[in-house]
């Protein structure tokens, strides 16, 4: 598994542990999953106006949003009812990790969830970067049923990375 993480704004500081938060969540997203074949996420670190026009650009949102997500690979269903591990060697060539595709966090976003849902900034970036990686493995959440799904797998991951919510 290969995470590059790039970061192009200067409102918050991206410390070290930020970045091993990233790659636990991508890690632990794919082993849940039972992704075991050689994977590429690039991660791109944001403000608000840059993902706002992202948004706008590629959603046709003219609003900021938390994390976008730009998947490299092709599921039919939007995650449901396909085999995973199919569609991924399928997508492979040869010896070649799988480029699963970007996601785009705005940190300034983040920061300002942690505070609005009283939980730590941590929880809030390694819950974006979760809910990310499940968009690039092929889940949607325009249905209450695939949301429901969805809401399950980033709860699970999120626990086993004992990020959960406090209660």
């Amino acid at each position: 598994m290969t995470v590059e993480i790039n970061n192009s704004q200067d409102k918050i500081e991206v410390v070290p542990e930020i970045e091993r938060l990233i790659e636990e969540c991508v890690s632990e997203t794919l082993k849940m999953e039972g992704v075991d074949i050689p994977v590429e996420v690039s991660v791109l670190l944001v403000d608000d106006h840059q993902i706002h026009q992202l948004n706008s650009q590629y959603r046709g949102v003219d609003a900021p949003t938390d994390v976008l997500s730009f998947p490299m690979v092709e599921f039919e269903s939007n995650g449901q009812g396909r085999d995973l591990r199919a569609v991924l060697n399928a997508a492979r060539h040869g010896d070649q990790a799988v480029l699963l595709g970007d996601i785009v966090l705005s940190l300034e976003r983040a920061q300002q969830q942690a505070r609005e849902y009283g939980h730590s900034f941590f929880r809030e970036v390694g819950y974006l970067v979760v809910h990310g990686m499940l968009h690039l493995l092929g889940y949607d959440h325009e249905q209450e049923e695939q949301r429901l799904r969805m809401r399950q797998k980033e709860e699970r991951v999120m626990e086993a990375l004992g990020l959960q919510r406090d209660v």
